[in-house]
């Protein structure tokens, strides 16, 4: 039988049962996990030649040579069963938790008078686990508040009652100084210890208000019985208590275990946030990042980061907050999308922790591959410009004039987003008289791209003009006349609300004031604007120093302008020496200043 028909013949075999399908290759290796409302319907989907697979779907389905399922229950059960698969098997087209790091716990001792203390091992033995932390500070300041207000013991004694019985074992110096109350002494008893661990459970839980609650309610009583001590001691403890509770991050107290789950993503990677909140107090979160494989959406990414989070910190929360609509039925738990108050402030804090991981994991990641940093922002800008092809070569245009006088042009050009200077270009407008801004930008780019053409050298890949549409169809024209509209990208960037203008469309888009791609641009005008102008200042203080020294030949602006900043006037630079002028120009320049004057004095017909 043919691989097709034998696919086919499960395909048709399959329950419209909620479950996951295992793919696997020739050699009966797992390549792909997923899961499913109903198997058959999802299946099938990616066989059906009526569907527009992505390529790296079609890659997949090529190599799929047989099916597995597992029915479950809920499609709750089919996601946790889809994410113990996942990392269990690492199919090669699922998508890729890159964490593979193991978090700290507190582990309270399956024992006679538990121990508590940190670990990073779990081990099956009946202990409890608590975790993990993804901040080692938050769980040894948890561990602090324990000592603080828990005398337990830390030695690895076997405390059985035989033992304690027969005085197999003496108090040491945490007994003496307060940190243990010596039960292998028999000086605290088993039932003692096991309510100190009771409320331990419950701190490390994040259920602090209730154990307040608790211990309010002791010290009252002992306060009516004139206890005054065991009172204080409890108040101390209480204190610790609530001073620990204020450090954490409290949203409402009317909140009570509730998750919190937020995404954002792009071509590549997601990121999943995960908030646990206990009586309105963030107790846990943490941030994954997921590597796509196929065209997974948001949800399909969420519910796995979800899954394996919820999994990771024993969350049993029956409310989820999420950012948009959840299409799964879970028995136990309810997503909803708040819009308002202290559930979408939560939300909101969740998302804010999202972005700022994805950002700064983008900033690590182009400290150590600055290449990647510029990879990226070739991409987004060819996403947010809709541009064919990423822009590696883009030229900028920029015209300056006062009233049509001294009008020239400047062209910056950027090489893979930075400034390429070696190929900065001044441009003296020739052709056109007056202030006509649009006849100057037409000239200028058909001078540059037809000295390009005709040097063979390769155009940009994207042209930028600093104007509106009147300047971007004035450039437009020029493209046109020589063969090069629709083959280079052009857009016009118009100063006042910094609108991008496309040809031939004459609405404007707006890209985010924030957004690095509208960053790009305006840094690539300014540098245009500022080169300009630079060239236009130079150009205008010549013409201004318009004097008789500058008619002389041989002199020139620069020579002039010295000569009056040192003399004053034209009228002392021809009273003086030969000697004082070589001081100020040399001695060619001043023998030329000195001839100039001399013929002029003698020529003179008032004198």
């Amino acid at each position: 039988m043919q691989r097709a028909e034998y696919l086919s013949s499960i395909v048709k075999t399959l329950p419209d049962k909620p479950g996951i399908y295992q793919y696997f290759d020739e050699h009966g290796v797992i390549i792909y996990v997923g899961k499913a409302k109903a198997l058959k319907k999802r299946v099938s989907s990616y066989f059906n030649r009526d569907n527009q697979l992505d390529r790296k779907t079609q890659s997949l389905v090529r190599h799929i040579a047989d099916i597995k399922i597992i029915i479950v229950e809920t499609e709750l059960d089919a996601l946790l069963l889809e994410n113990n698969l996942i990392k269990k098997y690492q199919p090669k087209y699922n998508v890729m938790l890159k964490d593979g790091k193991t978090f700290p716990c507190i582990v309270i001792k399956n024992e006679a008078y538990p121990r508590v203390f940190p670990t990073r091992q779990i081990v099956k033995d009946g202990s409890d686990y608590f975790g993990p932390f993804a901040s080692i500070k938050m769980m040894y300041t948890m561990l602090e508040l324990i000592k603080e207000n828990y005398p337990l013991r830390s030695c690895n004694y076997h405390l059985s009652e035989k033992n304690i019985a027969s005085g197999k074992f003496k108090v040491c110096l945490e007994y003496h100084i307060g940190n243990c109350k010596g039960p292998c002494e028999a000086k605290q008893s088993g039932e003692d210890y096991d309510r100190s661990i009771a409320e331990i459970k419950q701190i490390v839980k994040g259920n602090i208000h209730g154990i307040i609650k608790q211990l309010k309610i002791k010290m009252m009583m002992h306060a009516e019985k004139f206890e005054y001590e065991k009172a204080h001691r409890i108040k101390m403890k209480i204190d610790s208590l609530e001073n620990y509770q204020s450090k954490s991050a409290i949203v409402s107290v009317s909140i009570n275990n509730v998750d919190v789950v937020s995404i954002i993503s792009d071509e590549n990677y997601a990121y999943v946030n995960y908030l646990k909140v206990v009586n309105g107090a963030i107790v846990q979160g943490y941030t994954i990042e997921l590597k796509k494989k196929l065209n997974e959406t948001d949800e399909d990414l969420l519910l796995i980061g979800f899954a394996e989070l919820r999994g990771r910190f024993g969350s049993d929360s029956e409310e989820v907050i999420v950012p948009f609509p959840i299409s799964i039925e879970a028995v136990g738990i309810q997503f909803i999308v708040p819009q308002r108050g202290d559930k979408k402030k939560l939300l909101d804090l969740s998302m804010k922790n999202v972005e700022h991981y994805k950002r700064d994991k983008q900033k690590q990641q182009e400290l150590v591959d600055p290449e990647r940093h510029t990879s990226r922002m070739l991409a987004q800008m060819m996403k947010d410009l809709r541009l064919k092809s990423e822009p590696r070569h883009i030229e900028c245009f920029d015209n300056s004039n006062i009233q049509g006088a001294f009008p020239v042009a400047a062209m910056t050009v950027f090489k893979h987003l930075k400034p390429s200077k070696k190929d900065y270009r001044h441009f003296n407008i020739k052709t056109v008289e007056g202030p006509n801004d649009f006849a100057s930008m037409e000239e200028i780019i058909y001078r540059r791209y037809k000295r390009m053409i005709e040097e063979e050298q390769p155009v940009p890949d994207l042209i930028v003009i600093d104007g509106g549409k009147g300047q971007l169809g004035a450039a437009l024209e020029s493209l046109n006349k020589l063969g090069l509209a629709g083959k280079v990208a052009i857009v016009g960037i118009a100063k006042r609300l910094e609108e991008i203008y496309y040809p031939g469309d004459s609405l404007p888009l707006y890209l985010d004031k924030k957004g690095e791609t509208l960053r790009v641009l305006q840094h690539i005008r300014d540098e245009a604007h500022r080169f300009g102008i630079t060239h236009h200042r130079n150009k205008r203080s010549k013409g201004t120093i318009k004097t008789e020294l500058t008619d002389i030949k041989g002199i020139s602006h620069l020579t002039a302008a010295s000569l009056l900043g040192h003399f004053k006037s034209v009228k002392k630079i021809a009273a003086s020496s030969l000697d004082e002028l070589a001081q100020v120009v040399g001695n060619s320049r001043a023998t030329l200043v000195f001839e100039y004057f001399q013929e002029k004095n003698n020529t003179d017909p008032i004198k």
